[in-house]
C-alpha cells in the first residue's frame, strides 16, 4: 500500500520583545526557518495589527500553527506586556487568524528549548571548563527587560524548560556605588530589581543615577545605546562605570542561577545587549563576580559560561520546538 503524502503544515514563528518583533514562516515541522523579519513594536497598535503586516509583507495567508515567544509571563488567557502597551486575549488573537494549534510562550523558555540545538559556532565561551553531561543548564539575558530561565534534565534523555521572572529578584547589590544606584533605583521605583540595572533602560537609569551622585554632566546621552557607545569608547567615566556595574551585576545574578540550578551543565548568555559588546565583555567584571561566592568560588569556576552569538534569534527555533513537543 503507498503511504499517503505528508500534508504541508506551515507555521507562524515569533519572539517578541519589547522594543522589537521578530517574525518567521516555517514551511513544516523541521523545515528551515524563513522570511524572518523585524518589527518595532512602537508602529503598531497590537499584536494583531504586527501579524497581520508580517503576512502581508510575505504575501501569505495565515497558517493554521502559530507559536510565538514573548517577553513576558504567561498565567492566563489576558496578556499584559511588563515593558510595552501591548495587551491582548489569547483566544482573540487565535480566532481572528483562524489558528488550529496556537503556543503562547515565554522568550526565555522558548530560548532554553532552542539550547541544546544551538551549533559551537554560535557560542563563544567566556570561562570555566567543560561542562558536565546531562546537567542542568541555566540562562539568561538582557535587552529591554532581564529575561532567566533553565533546562533541567528530564531522566530520558530529554529537557524540561524553566518558565519564570527571576529577572525582578532583588538587586544583588554589593560596594558602596551598587548600593548607591540601588537606593535611587528604590527611590524611583519602590523596589531596585535586577532588571532596573541588567536592561537597556537600566544601563541608562545607572547611568543617570551615578551622573547625579558625581554631579557631572550626562554629555547628552540620552539612549542605552548612547551610553553603550561612550563606555566601549572611554568617552564618559559614569559611562564607562555603569557599563562595568552591568556586567559585574550580570555576573552575580548569573552566579545566584547557577548554584540555585546546579547548572554544572554550563550557563548561556543571551539577549539583545551581551553579544554586541563582543570580547569587551569578556574582559568585563562578569567572570570575577560570576565567581565571587565564597567557599562556593571553586564549584563556580569550572561552570562554562557561553554567549549566544547566533545571528538569527534562537527563539524562533525554540518556538518550533515547543510545537513539536506538542506534536
Amino acid at each position: 500500500m503507498t503511504a499517503k503524502p505528508t500534508l504541508p503544515d506551515p507555521r507562524l514563528l515569533a519572539d517578541i520583545g519589547g522594543t522589537n518583533a521578530r517574525f518567521a514562516w516555517q514551511a513544516g515541522p523541521g523545515e528551515a526557518i524563513t522570511d524572518v523579519t523585524v518589527l518595532p513594536c512602537a508602529d503598531y497598535p497590537g499584536l494583531t495589527d504586527a501579524i497581520a503586516s508580517y503576512l502581508s509583507g510575505i504575501g501569505r495567508q495565515a497558517p493554521s500553527t502559530a507559536a510565538l515567544a514573548i517577553a513576558n509571563p504567561i498565567t492566563g488567557d489576558h496578556v499584559q506586556m511588563t515593558n510595552h502597551h501591548w495587551s491582548f486575549s489569547q483566544s482573540e488573537v487565535q480566532q481572528h487568524f483562524g489558528f488550529r494549534r496556537w503556543r503562547l510562550l515565554n522568550d526565555f523558555t522558548a530560548l532554553a528549548l532552542a539550547v541544546p540545538a544551538l551549533a559551537p559556532a554560535d557560542l563563544r565561551q567566556v570561562g570555566g571548563r567543560g561542562a558536565l553531561a546531562g546537567a542542568p543548564m541555566a540562562l539568561l539575558g538582557a535587552g529591554t527587560g532581564l529575561g532567566v530561565s533553565g533546562l533541567l534534565p528530564d531522566g530520558q534523555g530529554g529537557w524540561v524548560p524553566l518558565a519564570g521572572e527571576g529577572g525582578h529578584v532583588t538587586l544583588p547589590a554589593q560596594t558602596v556605588r551598587e548600593r548607591l544606584v540601588m537606593d535611587g533605583l528604590f527611590r524611583l521605583h519602590g523596589h531596585a530589581s535586577a532588571e532596573r540595572v541588567i536592561s537597556g533602560q537600566g544601563l541608562l537609569e545607572t547611568f543617570r543615577l551615578l551622573c547625579q551622585a558625581d554631579q557631572a554632566d550626562t554629555g547628552g546621552l540620552v539612549a542605552p545605546a548612547a551610553v553603550t557607545e561612550a563606555a566601549l569608547a572611554g568617552r564618559h567615566p559614569q559611562a564607562v562605570e555603569a557599563l562595568d556595574m552591568f556586567c559585574a551585576l550580570l555576573g552575580s545574578v548569573a552566579g545566584n542561577l547557577a548554584l540555585t540550578l546546579g547548572a554544572r551543565g554550563g550557563v548561556f548568555v543571551g539577549g539583545g545587549i551581551v553579544p554586541r559588546l563582543g570580547t569587551v565583555f569578556d574582559r568585563s567584571p562578569f567572570r570575577e563576580r560570576f565567581e565571587s561566592k565564597g567557599r562556593f568560588r571553586d564549584y563556580l569556576a569550572g561552570i562554562p559560561v557561553w554567549v549566544i552569538t547566533a545571528s538569527q534569534s534562537p527563539a524562533l527555533l525554540g518556538a518550533s520546538r515547543a510545537l513539536d513537543a506538542g506534536d
